[in-house]
């Protein structure tokens, strides 16, 4: 009689290039060990921390039938009572520990972000294209308004539309 494999039990931590067909292969590598040993795999589920534009792999796992969840960083409880070494050791016990308690149904353990479709994650990407442009604006801004720190000029406002024109315009006091 075939039994039933949890990973709980062997625990694997592997570190593997950003490549899905890889991943694949190691799940299916580890589903084969597994029914080599006797075991019986009837689901495979995998998570990771949610990132922005990270969620094309948990629809490719689904697809290849891989449950895949993607955890909200934010929803993981850390220990602030000691200050410990952020490494992706720490971070994948952490997470696995609690992966585990949401799929045994426990409460707060953890929350899974929502898979966007292909549709929703596309409208969401002029947004994202203006944030980042508005955040490399504002570190060019920042950049320049230090160099006319150095040469003592501390009023010049560059987000003014004829602000090219008035530089010229400027003199120091060397």
């Amino acid at each position: 009689m075939p039994r039933s494999y949890r990973v709980s039990s062997r625990q694997p931590l592997k570190k593997i290039d950003a490549d899905a067909p890889s991943l694949l292969k190691l799940l299916q590598r580890w589903r084969d060990e597994a029914g080599q040993a006797g075991y019986t795999i009837k689901r495979i589920a995998v998570a990771y921390e949610a990132a922005g534009d990270g969620f094309w792999l948990a629809r490719w796992l689904w697809a290849r039938d891989i449950e895949a969840y993607a955890i909200h960083p934010a929803s993981v409880a850390v220990s602030r009572e000691h200050r410990r070494a952020k490494t992706d050791r720490l971070d994948t016990e952490l997470l696995m520990r609690a992966f585990l308690g949401w799929l045994r149904g426990e409460k707060r353990h953890c929350s899974m972000a929502a898979i966007p479709t292909l549709e929703e994650e596309d409208a969401r990407r002029p947004n994202r294209e203006r944030q980042t442009l508005v955040g490399e604006q504002t570190r060019l801004i920042n950049r320049i308004k230090a160099i006319l720190a150095r040469f003592g000029i501390r009023s010049f406002r560059l987000s003014l539309r004829n602000a090219a024109d008035r530089l010229i315009a400027i003199r120091i006091a060397e």
